[in-house]
């Protein structure tokens, strides 16, 4: 069975069973009719996957992997706010008039920062540690800049990465502040774990774990029927990551030099309501 089937239903059901429903207070969200969107919820899920024994993708339901790397190399290397980059319509509801989504994600990953080596982004300065001084604790991103949230059209959900290289393994740690575990538990699970792999590549390294915190994972009220659906679906094995070998520059990456071998999943036959 697929590791991250496991671990999804395992946080689904203690959610469920155990977790905070906010269906007293007054929430932000709402749902595409104006109704409040409530959540039942528990706070600091703690995940761990070992990239270096499977993939990460679950089969309980089909998660969209080429769209899910197609948006992560938006963020990542193309650190882009403009929503026509992308090939996917997932940001149009938080995008501006000007067609970006603001101060946001990629955005912040491009400001080039002052060091006593140069002038770097965040990407290329993680990059660049990796290179120089693996040892070191500070190979890390952030992209919650509190002077500019208010130009943001989302305040970042999964806002820092922490990279730390043991010999020649490279593992990691993912901070989100929020997580709909429906939607976007597993699509950015598998995005950071596609991003691992090109850091590693580049770096010479063997990829190692990636350490999932989610300060707030949540189910909305109306996921809560479908996810109770999606649990009780059969669980395959997880299919093999294959990735272009010939690749080992970080920004000459595609969505094309990854592929799945043998994913085997569930259909799920109804649209699932995103609250805004």
């Amino acid at each position: 069975m697929s590791y991250a089937d496991k671990v999804f239903i395992e946080n689904c059901l203690d959610i469920i069973n155990n977790g905070y429903s906010d269906s007293e207070l007054d929430v932000r969200p709402r749902w595409e009719d104006g109704a409040p969107a409530h959540t039942i919820k528990k706070f600091g899920v703690v995940n761990r996957y070992d990239l270096s024994k499977e993939f990460p993708i679950m089969t309980l339901r089909r998660t969209a992997f080429k769209s899910c790397i197609d948006e992560m190399l938006w963020i990542w290397q193309k650190k882009s706010n403009k929503v026509s980059e992308l090939n996917s319509h997932i940001w149009d509801s938080w995008a501006d008039e000007n067609g970006t989504i603001g101060k946001a994600y990629g955005y912040q990953l491009g400001v080039k920062h002052k060091y006593k080596e140069g002038m770097f982004d965040q990407v290329d300065r993680m990059l660049f540690e990796l290179k120089n001084n693996p040892a070191s604790r500070r190979i890390m991103s952030n992209i919650f800049v509190h002077q500019d949230l208010h130009e943001m059209g989302l305040y970042p959900c999964a806002y820092s990465l922490t990279l730390n290289v043991s010999g020649n393994v490279l593992n990691g740690i993912l901070n989100q502040r929020s997580q709909d575990m429906l939607t976007a538990n597993n699509w950015n699970v598998c995005q950071y774990a596609i991003l691992m792999h090109m850091f590693a590549v580049v770096s010479g390294l063997k990829v190692g774990e990636l350490v999932h915190v989610i300060a707030d994972a949540h189910i909305y009220d109306r996921h809560i029927p479908i996810v109770k659906e999606i649990i009780n679906n059969p669980i395959f094995d997880a299919p093999k990551l294959i990735i272009d070998d010939s690749v080992n520059d970080f920004y000459s990456f595609t969505i094309d030099s990854f592929s799945l071998e043998g994913y085997n999943y569930t259909k799920l036959d109804k649209k699932i309501p995103v609250a805004i």
